[in-house]
């Protein structure tokens, strides 16, 4: 465990590994599927359609949402551990010359030269790689990326906030299905907005009204598709 000075206030910065893909997962989902919904509801107003396309819809985009994060975070992790190699390598062949690398990233962030080189010694003598990975490539334990838990965490979320506009949509009169539908995503996607900038520490406002804004963009625009070309998108 690092030790830390405020160990009672944690750094956010640790859940950036899940929190991302979570979100991003969480507000595909509503997005893509109450989009999908309103414009299948907007060219043909079939409750088993509509039923059919939602259902179709979270099962694709979850799946999707899993296999691109996974490839896509892998690839992430592939560039990672190819630096870090290099990394190792030059230290093998040139250990000085890498010491006096991170005398000069040291210098730059602000260290006197005779402080930079003390502290860049003995990180050196102490784990090398560890100092290089973490300050030269800007690499950390923390951020690090992990695959299968953006994957999983991309999925699950993005199933369960992908039903919400579909409960919404089954429990409807048809009548008013794309009212209803929208409302409730864009309830929905306030909430998503709050509850990732809580989990974040970031202000509530901005976050809530940036998904509720490009939400509600999303889903005019499919309802436009379907409403002038009158063909499920």
């Amino acid at each position: 465990m690092k030790p830390s000075a405020h160990s009672d206030d944690p750094h956010l910065v640790d859940r950036v590994g899940w929190l991302r893909a979570a979100v991003m997962g969480a507000n595909d989902g509503i997005v893509s599927v109450a989009s999908l919904i309103v414009g299948v509801a907007a060219a043909e107003p079939s409750a088993r359609t509509i039923l059919i396309a939602g259902m179709a819809g979270l099962a694709a985009g979850a799946m999707s949402m899993a296999a691109g994060e996974y490839v896509s975070v892998s690839s992430q992790a592939d560039l990672e551990s190819a630096d870090i190699a290099r990394e190792r390598q030059a230290l093998l062949d040139d250990p000085a010359g890498e010491e006096e690398e991170l005398v000069e990233i040291y210098v730059a962030r602000g260290l006197s030269q005779d402080t930079a080189r003390q502290v860049a010694r003995e990180l050196s003598a102490q784990d090398a790689l560890g100092a290089h990975v973490r300050d030269e490539l800007g690499l950390s334990e923390t951020q690090a990326a992990q695959p299968l838990l953006a994957a999983v965490s991309s999925a699950v979320t993005f199933s369960a906030f992908a039903a919400i506009p579909l409960i919404a949509a089954v429990l409807s009169p048809l009548a008013i299905l794309i009212p209803v539908v929208v409302v409730v995503t864009l309830i929905a996607l306030a909430g998503l907005g709050a509850l990732g900038a809580v989990a974040g520490g970031a202000p509530v406002v901005p976050a809530s009204a940036r998904v509720v804004i490009w939400g509600g963009l999303a889903m005019a625009v499919t309802a436009a598709v379907g409403r002038i070309f009158g063909v499920a998108v």
